[in-house]
């Protein structure tokens, strides 16, 4: 019974060492499990165009309705770094869905979580070596890390990654930069009207202002 006992204990710690392992190295895995789920019932159509990134990208709900003729696939991950989906969720949310298309909201959290804008622009390149290596036709999009109340501490640090990256699909046939984030500005600060509550995700009238900026890209 004793040595019944230490077995039982023993694949408990194990099945529990194995769960924080997953949850330090996996931390938005219930997400993309739901999405995974959600394209077994129903894969999307190849050759769409994907918007994947962080919280900004999950909680616009009414994308798809903006753009109503415009086949998007809408894969935000709230939370998530550019550095998880370039390490991770590559084979999860992007690679499966052979997007003619890519439109990439990342970066924010990286750098609210200490990275530099060195180390966010270096991910980005390899989201761009990723990408192009899948689809050497595929277009991407960067849209620009945003300002918000609740984050002026990290402005400069956005606005240096945002000019590095710009320069950067300056010089890239297939690349383009949109500038999401002075569009959010009054006076050269983040209009909080713009935002939620928690001044930082944005409300109606903040996808508004970004709605008018893709809306050369995509089909109305």
């Amino acid at each position: 019974m004793i040595v019944i006992r230490r077995f039982v204990l023993l694949g408990l710690l194990c099945a529990f060492a194995l769960t924080a392992f997953t949850q330090e190295r996996y931390p938005f895995e219930k997400e993309i499990v739901a999405y995974r789920n959600r394209d077994r019932q129903q894969m999307p159509p190849s050759g769409g165009t994907l918007f994947v990134g962080s919280s900004s990208i999950r909680l616009w709900n009414d994308l798809e309705a903006r753009f109503p003729n415009e086949p998007i696939i809408r894969r935000g991950v709230g939370g998530c770094q550019l550095a998880h989906i370039v390490t991770h969720y590559m084979d999860s949310i992007v690679y499966p869905y052979q997007a003619n298309r890519v439109f990439v909201y990342a970066g924010e959290n990286d750098i609210a979580a200490g990275r530099s804008a060195k180390e966010v622009v270096a991910d980005f390149k390899k989201l761009w070596k990723l990408l192009r290596k899948q689809n050497p036709d595929v277009e991407i999009f960067y849209l620009s890390i945003k300002p918000s109340s609740s984050r002026l501490a990290h402005s400069e640090t956005f606005a240096a990654a945002n000019a590095a990256i710009k320069t950067f699909l300056a010089r890239k046939k297939g690349g383009t930069y949109l500038d999401i984030a002075s569009v959010l500005l009054d006076g050269g600060k983040p209009d909080d009207r713009l935002f939620r509550d928690d001044r930082l995700h944005l409300n109606s009238r903040g996808y508004d202002r970004w709605q008018a900026v893709l809306k050369p890209y995509l089909a109305n």
